[in-house]
């Protein structure tokens, strides 16, 4: 690897490191700090960070590979992540931030459901809990796989010490800073990723003579390739779209509307996200076609489409821009694992340690239970990744679908219906979970013919409004609280 590179991703390392020990002065003295960055996020930081924590390897990867390789057809994946994303600022954010304030400050997706339904029985806190570890393991675990297997095949270095690399210095800056070192390393990764989206296909385009001659190679060598419905059905696309309902429920991504300074913040904010994401999209799908134009008039040799924005990257650059731009790829990886193992810390933290083991425990101790739980959750991640056989993209699906219907509905219509019961809101999770879980691994598995997170987000809700209709209203405390937030989010708005 030319020096160049070498230097530009050393930098990278120590920013991200550098990140971590500023954070872990400013804002890991309490539990609430240390898990939600104290609610001090500005509307910048919450759109990059949810932006950049979402979007992983997919968008420099997987997305220009499914263009290049299947045509525009791929698209609408796309088309339903913005608008599940748009949704989730319009539907979800604002409401969440008040409730989790008013729901005795809330700083974790199952302290808000227990909060919210006043449930004593810590049926929800367990059970929500219980899911968000489960699936973020393996979910982590898939971040930690495509690190191994991206410093192996960029860098030729071997697959189990790019393993310890990626997690290396994500557990490092994740265990120092909390939150708010997270959320600081996913606004510059989100940054690097944006320009690494708006740079590698702008010039790959100028060379190959510009956006006519592009679509003029594309068309020639495949026509079918700039059809939105190629190779498509209705049900193909309304799987693919399927994917934006998975916003709803997504604990990493949701969390930071929690920590938004203040919910005037939030118009900024969306209008910040859904540029960063739309342009970030357009520029995956623009490296793809660029490089089908590129690889045909060069002859250059590709063995993976998924590698051709690492291959353009390669070809078209100084080495130093080349190191800025393989960085992109690193931050795409390293921001979601580090969202992902923060969540999974503070369920193992705040639902179990503190709930169920010692429900006195200092601010100090949560702290260090968290940075504990970090680790280990690390630990097992990089366990289930040392099989280099593991499939990523089946893990990620899988766990999007799990959460978006075990938590979507629930996280909804708790935020819309007062009727709703804690009974529902169990029942909601549990449908939700085990449809997605038969739909995938059942006898007759039918995730191939539609994305299980539609019967999964169907069913959870039918079970929601019909176990919430056929057990006791809820008590006048929860009401209460339900109507105080309605009105602080009217009084914000007139203000």
């Amino acid at each position: 690897m030319d020096t160049g590179t070498i230097i530009a991703l050393a930098l990278y390392f120590v920013l991200m490191l550098g990140i971590g020990i500023y954070a872990y002065r400013q804002a890991t003295s309490n539990l609430s700090e240390y898990m939600l960055g104290g609610r001090k996020l500005g509307p910048a930081m919450t759109a990059l960070s949810a932006g950049a924590s979402d979007m992983s390897g997919w968008l420099l990867m997987g997305l220009p590979g499914a263009l290049y390789l299947l045509g525009l057809s791929q698209i609408w994946i796309a088309v339903g992540l913005v608008l599940g994303a748009w949704c989730n600022y319009l539907l979800v954010a604002p409401r969440l931030r008040v409730y989790t304030e008013v729901a005795n400050d809330a700083i974790t997706l199952p302290d808000f459901f227990e909060h919210r339904f006043h449930d004593k029985t810590r049926q929800l806190r367990l059970i929500s809990a219980l899911i968000i570890v489960v699936f973020f393991t393996l979910y982590t675990a898939s971040g930690v796989v495509a690190g191994g297997k991206l410093f192996e095949s960029v860098f030729q270095l071997d697959y189990h010490w790019g393993l310890a690399l990626t997690a290396g210095v994500v557990i490092l800056y994740t265990l120092l800073g909390g939150f708010l070192a997270v959320s600081m390393t996913d606004f510059v990764q989100g940054i690097i990723m944006f320009l690494a989206l708006v740079i590698v296909p702008m010039v790959t385009i100028d060379m190959v003579g510009g956006p006519t001659a592009m679509l003029d190679t594309v068309q020639t060598l495949n026509p079918n390739h700039l059809d939105i419905f190629t190779g498509t059905s209705v049900i193909g696309i309304i799987s693919l779209m399927a994917w934006g309902l998975g916003y709803f429920g997504q604990p990493h991504i949701i969390v930071r509307f929690m920590a938004i300074r203040s919910i005037a913040d939030f118009p900024v904010a969306r209008r910040i996200g859904m540029s960063w994401m739309i342009i970030s999209l357009l520029g995956a799908v623009a490296t793809g076609f660029a490089g089908i134009a590129y690889v045909h008039s060069t002859q250059a040799t590709l063995k993976d489409p998924e590698t051709i924005f690492i291959l353009l990257s390669q070809v078209l650059f100084h080495p130093f821009i080349t190191g800025f731009l393989l960085a992109a790829l690193l931050a795409a990886v390293m921001s979601t694992i580090s969202s992902q193992l923060l969540v999974t810390s503070s369920a193992l933290t705040q639902d179990f340690y503190k709930t169920f083991l010692h429900q006195e425990a200092s601010d100090r101790t949560q702290v260090l239970v968290g940075r504990l739980s970090v680790l280990l959750v690390a630990v097992v991640a990089i366990v289930i990744a040392l099989d280099r056989t593991s499939s990523i993209l089946a893990l990620v699906a899988n766990a999007w679908a799990g959460f978006g219907a075990a938590f979507g509905p629930v996280v909804l219509l708790s935020l819309y219906w007062s009727r709703m019961t804690q009974q529902g809101a169990l029942a909601g999770m549990l449908v939700g979970a085990g449809t997605v879980l038969l739909w995938i691994y059942g006898p007759w598995p039918l995730n191939d013919w539609l994305y299980a997170m539609v019967p999964g987000f169907i069913a959870a809700s039918v079970a929601i409004v019909l176990v919430s209709r056929f057990t006791a209203v809820p008590d006048a405390n929860v009401q209460q609280q339900f109507d105080t937030m309605l009105s602080q989010l009217k009084t914000t708005a007139k203000g």
